[in-house]
């Protein structure tokens, strides 16, 4: 791959993707510009660099890792505040709003294609694609190529424009509750909470947000070997309704796709037992502070695929169908939202876990301090997994 750092140097990538992400959190708490910019998009922004400038290579077994059992585990310990049963009546209403940004997500596919279908092969199966990602995620993107047989190079590069245009929107997410035309005609009753905060004199929100807690060695053994347990148990328990359920059929292709999609599984299974056992998970410490570690190592990965040269080279014009795609599910997201009186946070978020998924979503409401929608947009972004996957071959089908 011609990069300083070889694919297969595994420890020195390590170092880097826990070493950056761990300079991002220190940076977010220390400078007020780093805060404002967010640790989050810090990580993805040194990883996007270093790839381009051809320092790390754009693809590594380690990356891989990340997503096999880093995500994994990062989701589970995220969610073991969502007690179903304490969450559902704050959920409901961003339910609404996710449901229509997914909406957006569909008109923006079609848009796209309409205005681009002449000058782009394969664009009916790459908007399925992208349905299934900028309503899911990744995995849905995966389902969707394979359920439409698209050929590899035309997934690669809606690959590379995905993760480039997803990173590009998130810039515009973070800095939207800054934007004095969004405060103006949007409620943002959690910005100003933040802001409220009393904030020591040389401190950030973030390092207020982040204070010490008192957490036991006990503490951490149970987050990290309960969540290695349910991350186990779920996979097992995906992998047989994969093996089990046929595909004979195209109902019997989505459910297979569906129950076998481990991060459904993980997500399922985490909220039934800390329902269940609610009293003992919420009051574990350390969770949501592992959890967020990892979920920043996650955003220095994503950052690493978005080859700005590859995109020049190959497929700009799939770059243009993806930003038609986000920019419809915006405007769609952030009309609807004013019509039906929805949050400026909430609109945000919707958003975000429709083009990024739950785990961005929930990364983003961790890194600005709206602690109360951290649980609700994960739970709400993981019906992403399962919606993703039945509008993306809605769109296919009808566009082919």
């Amino acid at each position: 791959m011609n990069s300083l750092i070889s694919p297969d140097n595994t420890w020195v990538l390590w170092a880097f993707l826990c070493g950056w992400a761990a300079i991002s959190i220190v940076l977010e708490q220390r400078y007020q510009w780093a805060a404002k910019v967010t640790g989050a998009i810090i990580a993805l922004i040194g990883a996007l660099a270093l790839s381009n400038l051809k320092i790390i290579p754009t693809e590594s077994p380690v990356y891989d890792n990340v997503w096999t059992y880093v995500v994994p585990l990062a989701i589970t310990l995220l969610l073991y505040q969502c007690n179903i049963k304490k969450i559902w009546k704050e959920s409901g209403k961003m339910l609404i709003i996710y449901l229509l940004s997914a909406v957006g997500t569909m008109i923006g596919a079609v848009v796209g294609f309409y205005l681009l279908a002449s000058k782009i092969p394969y664009l009916g199966e790459v908007a399925a694609m992208m349905t299934g990602s900028y309503i899911g995620g990744g995995a849905n993107f995966a389902a969707m190529s394979a359920a439409f047989d698209t050929p590899g190079d035309v997934v690669s590069a809606a690959v590379v424009s995905d993760n480039l245009l997803m990173a590009l929107y998130f810039f515009v997410l973070i800095a939207m509750p800054s934007i004095a035309f969004f405060r103006k005609h949007f409620l943002h009753p959690y910005v100003d909470e933040v802001e409220k905060q009393e904030v020591k004199e040389g401190e950030t929100a973030a390092a207020s947000y982040w204070t010490h807690k008192d957490i036991s060695l006990k503490d951490i053994a149970l987050c990290i070997g309960s969540a290695f347990v349910i991350v186990a148990v779920s996979t097992s328990i995906a992998q047989f309704f994969a093996s089990v359920i046929p595909t004979s059929n195209a109902f019997l292709s989505l459910l297979n796709t569906l129950l076998g999609n481990q991060y459904l599984i993980i997500t399922t299974v985490t909220m039934i037992v800390a329902t269940v056992f609610g009293d003992f998970f919420s009051n574990l410490g350390g969770a949501q502070e592992l959890g967020t570690f990892l979920i920043y190592i996650f955003f220095v990965v994503i950052g690493v695929p978005a080859s700005i040269q590859s995109i020049i080279m190959n497929s700009p014009l799939l770059l243009v169908f993806c930003f038609i795609v986000v920019l419809i599910n915006m405007i769609v997201t952030f009309i609807c939202a004013k019509l039906f009186k929805f949050n400026l946070e909430e609109a945000i978020l919707a958003s975000n876990a429709c083009i990024g998924g739950p785990t961005t979503a929930a990364a983003m409401a961790v890194s600005k301090g709206w602690t109360k929608l951290i649980a609700p947009i994960m739970l709400i972004g993981t019906l992403g997994y399962v919606i993703g996957n039945y509008c993306g071959i809605i769109i296919g089908n009808f566009l082919l």
